[in-house]
């Protein structure tokens, strides 16, 4: 199994920018699809974006799109997500996630393994 740390939440005004960071350990992290999701107080997890195991192939939800950038770094056994023009909506608790899957999914129960999340709270 892999075990996902995440860090660089944090809090911002709107309209700026941070730059989430997963770390993996335990199997080889390059063997996993990767996705990040958010949760909301009140609210379901959502799906954020996700990226294959290359890295060759990612999707975003239209609520980040063009906003946020998911990148991975196999050698660093570590999950980015960047996230920019960051709004109030942004606010919640954010999760990277591996997946076993061989299709790459938005579906969070298609993932097994996930980090204790980290706090992002955006300030209008």
């Amino acid at each position: 199994q892999v075990q996902l740390v995440e860090s660089g939440g944090g809090w911002v005004q709107a309209g700026g920018s941070l730059r989430l960071s997963c770390a993996a350990s335990g199997r080889t992290f390059a063997a996993y699809p990767m996705g990040w999701f958010r949760q909301a107080p009140g609210k379901e997890r959502e799906f954020v974006s996700n990226i294959n195991r290359s890295g060759s192939l990612t999707n975003y939800a239209d609520s980040v799109k063009g906003r946020f950038t998911i990148s991975r770094d196999n050698a660093k056994n570590t999950l980015y997500l960047q996230m920019n023009s960051l709004k109030p909506e942004d606010t919640a608790v954010y999760y990277c996630a591996a997946s076993t899957k061989v299709v790459l999914t938005r579906d969070p129960w298609s993932y097994d393994y996930w980090g204790q999340g980290t706090q992002v709270t955006v300030s209008s």
